[in-house]
Protein backbone atom coordinates (compact mmCIF):
# COMPACT_ATOMS: atom_id res chain seq x y z
CA UNK A 1 0.00 0.00 0.00
CA UNK A 2 1.46 3.41 -1.08
CA UNK A 3 -1.52 5.52 0.65
CA UNK A 4 -0.75 6.68 4.19
CA UNK A 5 -1.97 4.15 6.73
CA UNK A 6 -2.72 3.43 10.15
CA UNK A 7 0.92 2.30 11.06
CA UNK A 8 2.39 4.64 8.83
CA UNK A 9 5.24 6.81 10.49
CA UNK A 10 7.69 6.47 12.90
CA UNK A 11 8.86 2.70 14.03
CA UNK A 12 6.08 0.98 16.01
CA UNK A 13 8.38 0.37 19.15
CA UNK A 14 9.57 4.02 19.33
CA UNK A 15 6.70 4.68 21.55
CA UNK A 16 3.92 7.56 20.67
CA UNK A 17 4.27 9.49 17.32
CA UNK A 18 4.83 13.19 18.85
CA UNK A 19 1.96 15.58 17.28
CA UNK A 20 4.66 17.60 15.18
CA UNK A 21 5.83 14.39 13.19
CA UNK A 22 2.21 13.32 12.75
CA UNK A 23 2.01 16.74 11.38
CA UNK A 24 4.57 17.18 9.07
CA UNK A 25 3.77 13.58 8.11
CA UNK A 26 -0.28 13.83 7.09
CA UNK A 27 -0.90 17.63 7.95
CA UNK A 28 -3.96 19.36 9.78
CA UNK A 29 -7.06 18.29 10.27
CA UNK A 30 -10.07 20.01 8.65
CA UNK A 31 -10.91 23.28 10.33
CA UNK A 32 -13.75 23.06 13.27
CA UNK A 33 -16.89 24.85 10.83
CA UNK A 34 -15.62 21.87 7.42
CA UNK A 35 -15.72 18.79 10.49
CA UNK A 36 -19.92 18.85 9.89
CA UNK A 37 -18.99 17.52 6.23
CA UNK A 38 -16.65 14.60 7.52
CA UNK A 39 -19.95 12.34 8.13
CA UNK A 40 -20.60 12.62 4.20
CA UNK A 41 -17.04 11.39 3.75
CA UNK A 42 -17.22 8.55 5.75
CA UNK A 43 -20.65 7.20 3.94
CA UNK A 44 -18.70 8.03 0.72
CA UNK A 45 -15.34 5.71 2.34
CA UNK A 46 -18.00 3.22 3.13
CA UNK A 47 -15.84 2.93 6.30
CA UNK A 48 -17.04 0.06 9.04
CA UNK A 49 -16.55 0.04 12.71
CA UNK A 50 -13.70 -1.96 13.53
CA UNK A 51 -15.20 -3.02 17.58
CA UNK A 52 -16.40 -6.49 16.22
CA UNK A 53 -19.68 -5.68 14.80
CA UNK A 54 -19.05 -3.73 11.81
CA UNK A 55 -21.31 -1.13 12.14
CA UNK A 56 -21.44 1.50 9.42
CA UNK A 57 -19.63 4.16 11.04
CA UNK A 58 -21.04 7.56 9.07
CA UNK A 59 -24.51 5.83 10.18
CA UNK A 60 -23.67 5.75 13.65
CA UNK A 61 -22.64 9.43 13.63
CA UNK A 62 -25.40 10.75 11.96
CA UNK A 63 -27.86 8.84 14.61
CA UNK A 64 -25.92 10.98 17.35
CA UNK A 65 -25.56 14.05 15.24
CA UNK A 66 -29.37 14.19 14.65
CA UNK A 67 -30.46 13.84 18.50
CA UNK A 68 -27.94 16.37 19.99
CA UNK A 69 -28.14 19.70 20.86
CA UNK A 70 -24.59 20.32 21.62
CA UNK A 71 -24.85 18.33 24.29
CA UNK A 72 -23.55 14.75 23.20
CA UNK A 73 -20.78 12.74 24.48
CA UNK A 74 -18.31 11.09 22.30
CA UNK A 75 -17.21 7.46 24.38
CA UNK A 76 -13.31 6.68 22.65
CA UNK A 77 -13.55 2.13 22.87
CA UNK A 78 -9.99 1.48 23.88
CA UNK A 79 -11.09 -1.16 26.51
CA UNK A 80 -9.98 -4.23 23.56
CA UNK A 81 -10.91 -6.84 26.35
CA UNK A 82 -10.89 -9.67 23.15
CA UNK A 83 -7.83 -12.16 24.62
CA UNK A 84 -6.44 -12.65 20.93
CA UNK A 85 -6.46 -8.78 19.84
CA UNK A 86 -4.02 -6.51 20.25
CA UNK A 87 -4.20 -4.27 17.37
CA UNK A 88 -6.25 -1.28 19.57
CA UNK A 89 -3.49 -0.60 22.17
CA UNK A 90 -0.73 -0.75 19.67
CA UNK A 91 -2.70 1.88 17.69
CA UNK A 92 -3.33 4.05 20.83
CA UNK A 93 0.39 3.52 21.78
CA UNK A 94 2.34 4.49 18.69
CA UNK A 95 -0.16 7.21 17.33
CA UNK A 96 -2.00 8.34 19.78
CA UNK A 97 -2.73 11.91 18.00
CA UNK A 98 -4.55 9.87 15.40
CA UNK A 99 -6.96 8.38 17.99
CA UNK A 100 -7.11 11.96 19.50
CA UNK A 101 -7.99 13.62 15.98
CA UNK A 102 -10.37 10.90 15.12
CA UNK A 103 -12.42 11.82 18.52
CA UNK A 104 -12.00 15.46 17.84
CA UNK A 105 -13.48 14.98 14.33
CA UNK A 106 -16.49 13.13 16.47
CA UNK A 107 -16.96 15.86 18.99
CA UNK A 108 -17.29 18.29 16.50
CA UNK A 109 -19.62 16.36 14.11
CA UNK A 110 -22.08 15.07 16.40
CA UNK A 111 -22.17 17.82 18.46
CA UNK A 112 -20.48 16.86 21.74
CA UNK A 113 -19.81 18.70 24.86
CA UNK A 114 -17.64 16.59 26.39
CA UNK A 115 -14.95 13.14 25.30
CA UNK A 116 -14.43 10.48 27.20
CA UNK A 117 -11.17 7.66 26.42
CA UNK A 118 -12.34 4.50 27.99
CA UNK A 119 -8.92 2.77 27.32
CA UNK A 120 -8.31 -1.01 29.02
CA UNK A 121 -7.07 -1.01 32.69
CA UNK A 122 -4.47 -3.04 31.66
CA UNK A 123 -3.43 -1.37 28.79
CA UNK A 124 -1.13 1.12 30.68
CA UNK A 125 1.34 1.79 28.51
CA UNK A 126 -1.60 3.35 26.05
CA UNK A 127 -3.15 5.20 28.50
CA UNK A 128 0.26 6.60 29.23
CA UNK A 129 0.69 7.40 25.64
CA UNK A 130 -2.62 9.21 25.30
CA UNK A 131 -2.06 10.24 28.68
CA UNK A 132 1.33 12.26 26.95
CA UNK A 133 -0.77 13.31 23.50
CA UNK A 134 -3.78 14.91 24.98
CA UNK A 135 -1.08 16.94 26.86
CA UNK A 136 0.66 18.15 24.03
CA UNK A 137 -2.66 19.26 22.59
CA UNK A 138 -2.90 22.11 25.11
CA UNK A 139 -5.29 24.87 24.26
CA UNK A 140 -6.46 22.85 21.36
CA UNK A 141 -8.99 21.03 22.95
CA UNK A 142 -11.72 23.36 24.05
CA UNK A 143 -13.90 20.67 25.55
CA UNK A 144 -14.04 18.79 28.96
CA UNK A 145 -12.26 15.22 28.60
CA UNK A 146 -11.20 12.55 30.57
CA UNK A 147 -9.55 8.99 30.41
CA UNK A 148 -11.17 6.36 32.09
CA UNK A 149 -9.73 3.02 32.86
CA UNK A 150 -12.11 -0.07 31.75
CA UNK A 151 -12.27 -3.17 34.14
CA UNK A 152 -10.53 -5.96 32.92
CA UNK A 153 -13.38 -8.54 30.67
CA UNK A 154 -14.61 -9.59 28.02
CA UNK A 155 -17.90 -7.71 27.47
CA UNK A 156 -16.39 -4.10 29.10
CA UNK A 157 -16.08 -3.65 25.91
CA UNK A 158 -19.58 -3.78 24.29
CA UNK A 159 -21.08 -0.41 24.14
CA UNK A 160 -23.73 -0.41 26.74
CA UNK A 161 -21.09 -1.72 28.96
CA UNK A 162 -18.71 1.18 28.94
CA UNK A 163 -21.35 3.99 29.35
CA UNK A 164 -22.78 1.47 32.53
CA UNK A 165 -18.95 1.75 33.83
CA UNK A 166 -18.79 5.51 32.90
CA UNK A 167 -21.82 6.62 34.38
CA UNK A 168 -22.43 3.85 37.49
CA UNK A 169 -18.78 2.43 37.41
CA UNK A 170 -21.05 -1.51 36.28
CA UNK A 171 -19.11 -3.10 33.23
CA UNK A 172 -22.42 -4.66 32.33
CA UNK A 173 -24.21 -4.49 29.53
CA UNK A 174 -27.77 -2.90 29.19
CA UNK A 175 -30.10 -3.61 26.52
CA UNK A 176 -33.72 -2.24 27.36
CA UNK A 177 -34.22 0.39 25.33
CA UNK A 178 -32.45 3.38 24.85
CA UNK A 179 -29.54 2.68 23.14
CA UNK A 180 -26.57 4.49 23.92
CA UNK A 181 -26.90 6.92 20.78
CA UNK A 182 -29.97 7.62 22.03
CA UNK A 183 -29.53 8.29 26.11
CA UNK A 184 -25.54 7.09 27.00
CA UNK A 185 -23.25 8.95 29.03
CA UNK A 186 -25.00 11.28 31.83
CA UNK A 187 -27.82 10.90 29.97
CA UNK A 188 -26.56 12.44 26.47
CA UNK A 189 -26.99 10.83 23.03
CA UNK A 190 -23.42 8.98 22.74
CA UNK A 191 -21.51 7.86 20.11
CA UNK A 192 -19.14 4.76 21.56
CA UNK A 193 -16.89 4.08 18.70
CA UNK A 194 -13.39 2.31 18.68
CA UNK A 195 -10.43 3.25 18.50
CA UNK A 196 -9.25 1.82 14.82
CA UNK A 197 -12.59 3.47 13.42
CA UNK A 198 -11.67 6.79 15.05
CA UNK A 199 -8.24 6.55 13.76
CA UNK A 200 -9.31 5.72 10.40
CA UNK A 201 -12.23 8.07 10.49
CA UNK A 202 -8.69 11.32 10.81
CA UNK A 203 -7.35 10.20 7.20
CA UNK A 204 -10.75 9.95 5.95
CA UNK A 205 -11.04 13.22 6.99
CA UNK A 206 -7.67 14.26 5.36
CA UNK A 207 -8.22 12.74 2.33
CA UNK A 208 -11.65 12.07 1.51
CA UNK A 209 -14.06 9.26 0.91
CA UNK A 210 -12.70 8.47 -2.21
CA UNK A 211 -9.15 8.40 -1.62
CA UNK A 212 -10.10 5.92 1.20
CA UNK A 213 -12.06 3.64 -1.11
CA UNK A 214 -8.72 3.00 -3.62
CA UNK A 215 -7.47 0.60 -1.38
CA UNK A 216 -9.38 -2.84 -0.76
CA UNK A 217 -9.55 -5.60 -3.50
CA UNK A 218 -12.96 -7.23 -3.31
CA UNK A 219 -16.44 -5.99 -1.77
CA UNK A 220 -15.22 -3.95 1.02
CA UNK A 221 -13.28 -0.92 0.49
CA UNK A 222 -10.23 0.40 2.39
CA UNK A 223 -7.24 -0.47 5.02
CA UNK A 224 -7.82 -2.51 8.82
CA UNK A 225 -5.69 -3.63 10.78
CA UNK A 226 -5.53 -7.46 11.91
CA UNK A 227 -3.85 -9.81 14.78
CA UNK A 228 -2.19 -12.63 13.80
CA UNK A 229 -1.88 -15.10 16.53
CA UNK A 230 -0.98 -18.93 16.95
CA UNK A 231 1.79 -20.76 15.13
CA UNK A 232 3.39 -18.00 12.93
CA UNK A 233 6.65 -17.36 13.75
CA UNK A 234 6.17 -13.51 14.50
CA UNK A 235 2.78 -12.81 15.72
CA UNK A 236 1.59 -9.71 15.89
CA UNK A 237 -0.56 -6.78 14.43
CA UNK A 238 0.00 -6.16 10.71
CA UNK A 239 -2.11 -3.51 8.60
CA UNK A 240 -4.09 -4.71 5.08
CA UNK A 241 -5.95 -4.02 2.46
CA UNK A 242 -9.29 -5.69 2.85
CA UNK A 243 -9.40 -8.48 0.34
CA UNK A 244 -6.09 -9.55 1.30
CA UNK A 245 -6.20 -13.40 1.99
CA UNK A 246 -5.43 -15.14 4.96
CA UNK A 247 -2.52 -16.63 3.42
CA UNK A 248 -0.98 -13.72 2.61
CA UNK A 249 -1.34 -12.42 6.13
CA UNK A 250 0.09 -15.45 7.94
CA UNK A 251 3.35 -14.59 5.66
CA UNK A 252 3.59 -11.28 6.75
CA UNK A 253 4.12 -13.02 10.36
CA UNK A 254 6.41 -15.05 8.55
CA UNK A 255 4.76 -17.90 7.58
CA UNK A 256 3.47 -21.12 8.81
CA UNK A 257 5.68 -22.51 11.73
CA UNK A 258 4.85 -26.04 10.74
CA UNK A 259 1.42 -27.70 9.82
CA UNK A 260 -1.36 -26.04 10.62
CA UNK A 261 -5.08 -27.63 10.36
CA UNK A 262 -7.50 -24.74 11.48
CA UNK A 263 -7.80 -20.93 11.46
CA UNK A 264 -9.71 -18.73 13.93
CA UNK A 265 -11.16 -15.52 12.36
CA UNK A 266 -12.32 -12.71 14.39
CA UNK A 267 -11.13 -14.04 17.55
CA UNK A 268 -13.33 -15.59 20.34
CA UNK A 269 -16.31 -14.39 18.74
CA UNK A 270 -15.12 -15.71 15.48
CA UNK A 271 -15.99 -18.56 13.33
CA UNK A 272 -13.24 -21.92 12.67
CA UNK A 273 -12.38 -22.88 9.37
CA UNK A 274 -10.19 -25.86 7.94
CA UNK A 275 -6.56 -24.17 6.78
CA UNK A 276 -7.17 -25.50 2.95
CA UNK A 277 -10.89 -23.60 3.05
CA UNK A 278 -9.53 -20.90 4.70
CA UNK A 279 -5.88 -20.01 2.93
CA UNK A 280 -7.02 -18.23 -0.25
CA UNK A 281 -10.20 -16.39 1.64
CA UNK A 282 -9.42 -12.49 1.22
CA UNK A 283 -10.32 -10.68 4.47
CA UNK A 284 -13.53 -8.40 3.43
CA UNK A 285 -16.30 -8.20 6.12
CA UNK A 286 -19.00 -8.71 3.15
CA UNK A 287 -17.38 -11.55 1.45
CA UNK A 288 -16.67 -13.56 5.11
CA UNK A 289 -20.20 -13.05 6.05
CA UNK A 290 -21.18 -15.12 3.22
CA UNK A 291 -19.84 -17.94 4.01
CA UNK A 292 -21.08 -17.32 7.85
CA UNK A 293 -17.43 -16.65 8.68
CA UNK A 294 -16.34 -13.11 10.40
CA UNK A 295 -13.67 -10.55 10.01
CA UNK A 296 -15.02 -9.91 13.87
CA UNK A 297 -11.92 -7.42 15.66
CA UNK A 298 -9.62 -8.31 12.95
CA UNK A 299 -7.89 -11.74 14.08
CA UNK A 300 -6.34 -14.56 12.39
CA UNK A 301 -5.20 -17.22 14.58
CA UNK A 302 -3.76 -20.34 12.96
CA UNK A 303 -3.89 -23.61 14.93
CA UNK A 304 -1.00 -25.96 14.63
CA UNK A 305 -2.01 -29.51 12.93
CA UNK A 306 -0.83 -31.56 16.34
CA UNK A 307 -3.15 -29.23 18.57
CA UNK A 308 -7.00 -30.83 19.62
CA UNK A 309 -9.27 -28.67 18.14
CA UNK A 310 -11.88 -29.62 20.84
CA UNK A 311 -9.61 -28.92 23.44
CA UNK A 312 -9.07 -25.15 22.41
CA UNK A 313 -12.89 -24.43 21.42
CA UNK A 314 -13.33 -26.16 25.23
CA UNK A 315 -10.96 -23.73 26.35
CA UNK A 316 -12.40 -20.26 24.72
CA UNK A 317 -16.00 -21.73 25.81
CA UNK A 318 -14.82 -22.24 29.13
CA UNK A 319 -13.43 -18.62 29.10
CA UNK A 320 -16.76 -16.93 27.40
CA UNK A 321 -18.94 -18.40 29.85
CA UNK A 322 -17.05 -17.30 32.71
CA UNK A 323 -16.43 -13.96 31.12
CA UNK A 324 -20.14 -13.47 30.86
CA UNK A 325 -22.78 -10.86 32.13
CA UNK A 326 -24.25 -13.31 34.37
CA UNK A 327 -27.99 -11.07 33.91
CA UNK A 328 -29.88 -13.63 32.26
CA UNK A 329 -30.30 -17.77 31.86
CA UNK A 330 -28.82 -18.48 27.92
CA UNK A 331 -25.60 -16.71 30.03
CA UNK A 332 -25.91 -18.32 33.67
CA UNK A 333 -27.44 -21.72 32.89
CA UNK A 334 -26.96 -22.04 28.68
CA UNK A 335 -23.60 -20.82 28.30
CA UNK A 336 -22.19 -22.87 31.77
CA UNK A 337 -23.69 -25.93 30.42
CA UNK A 338 -22.28 -25.96 26.96
CA UNK A 339 -18.79 -25.40 28.50
CA UNK A 340 -19.11 -28.04 31.06
CA UNK A 341 -20.49 -30.53 28.13
CA UNK A 342 -17.53 -29.59 25.75
CA UNK A 343 -14.77 -29.45 28.46
CA UNK A 344 -15.79 -33.25 29.63
CA UNK A 345 -15.50 -34.14 25.73
CA UNK A 346 -12.24 -32.54 25.38
CA UNK A 347 -11.14 -34.12 28.57
CA UNK A 348 -12.31 -37.86 27.48
CA UNK A 349 -15.00 -37.78 30.37
CA UNK A 350 -17.83 -37.43 28.45
CA UNK A 351 -21.21 -38.51 29.42
CA UNK A 352 -23.73 -40.19 27.28
CA UNK A 353 -24.85 -37.94 24.64
CA UNK A 354 -22.95 -34.65 25.74
CA UNK A 355 -21.75 -34.18 21.94
CA UNK A 356 -25.86 -34.27 21.40
CA UNK A 357 -26.61 -31.90 23.80
CA UNK A 358 -23.93 -29.34 22.93
CA UNK A 359 -24.87 -29.43 18.93
CA UNK A 360 -28.72 -28.97 20.04
CA UNK A 361 -27.95 -26.57 23.05
CA UNK A 362 -25.45 -24.06 20.46
CA UNK A 363 -28.44 -23.85 18.39
CA UNK A 364 -31.18 -23.00 20.84
CA UNK A 365 -29.54 -20.38 22.00
CA UNK A 366 -28.66 -17.36 19.48
CA UNK A 367 -30.91 -14.43 19.90
CA UNK A 368 -32.50 -15.56 23.09
CA UNK A 369 -30.10 -13.92 25.52
CA UNK A 370 -30.43 -9.83 26.98
CA UNK A 371 -27.15 -9.47 25.16
CA UNK A 372 -25.06 -10.43 22.55
CA UNK A 373 -22.23 -12.41 24.28
CA UNK A 374 -23.98 -15.65 23.83
CA UNK A 375 -24.70 -15.18 20.25
CA UNK A 376 -21.27 -14.72 20.22
CA UNK A 377 -20.33 -17.95 22.27
CA UNK A 378 -22.00 -20.23 20.27
CA UNK A 379 -21.17 -19.45 16.38
CA UNK A 380 -17.70 -19.90 17.58
CA UNK A 381 -18.81 -23.32 19.10
CA UNK A 382 -21.26 -24.15 16.17
CA UNK A 383 -18.14 -23.28 13.60
CA UNK A 384 -16.26 -25.95 15.95
CA UNK A 385 -18.46 -28.66 16.04
CA UNK A 386 -18.71 -28.26 12.07
CA UNK A 387 -14.41 -28.41 10.92
CA UNK A 388 -13.68 -30.45 13.96
CA UNK A 389 -16.86 -32.96 13.50
CA UNK A 390 -14.09 -35.91 13.51
CA UNK A 391 -12.66 -35.20 15.97
CA UNK A 392 -15.34 -34.71 18.41
CA UNK A 393 -16.74 -37.86 17.59
CA UNK A 394 -13.78 -39.49 19.08
CA UNK A 395 -13.76 -38.18 22.13
CA UNK A 396 -17.34 -38.46 22.60
CA UNK A 397 -17.50 -41.93 21.09
CA UNK A 398 -14.11 -43.64 21.61
CA UNK A 399 -12.85 -40.96 25.47
CA UNK A 400 -9.81 -40.28 23.79
CA UNK A 401 -8.03 -37.69 22.08
CA UNK A 402 -5.82 -38.18 18.70
CA UNK A 403 -4.15 -34.91 19.35
CA UNK A 404 -1.29 -33.97 22.01
CA UNK A 405 -2.61 -30.96 24.46
CA UNK A 406 -1.69 -27.67 23.34
CA UNK A 407 -4.61 -25.44 23.73
CA UNK A 408 -2.16 -22.34 24.50
CA UNK A 409 -1.22 -22.24 20.42
CA UNK A 410 -4.50 -20.15 20.28
CA UNK A 411 -6.55 -19.54 22.84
Amino acid sequence: MTMPCLLSGPPLDAGGERLHSQLTRLGPLPPPQRRGEVIDELEVAGLLGRGGAGFPVATKWRAVAGRGAGDAVVLVNGAEGEPLSHKDRLLMTSRPHLVIDGALLAADAVGAEEIVFYVGSDHRAAQQALSRALAERGSEITRPLRLVPSPTGYVAGEESAAVHYVNDSVALPVTTPPRPFERGVRGRPTLVQNVESLAAAALVARFGGAWYRSAGREVTKGTSLVTVAGSVPRPGVVEIELGTTVGEVTSAAGGRRGEVSAVLLGGYFGAWAGVDDAWDQPLDPAMLRARQLTFGCGVVSLLPAGACGVETAAWIMEYLASSSAQQCGPCVFGLRAIADATMRVATNRAAEHDLERITRWSGQLAGRGACRHPDGAVAMMRSALGVFADDFAVHQDNRRCLHGSMRSAVA
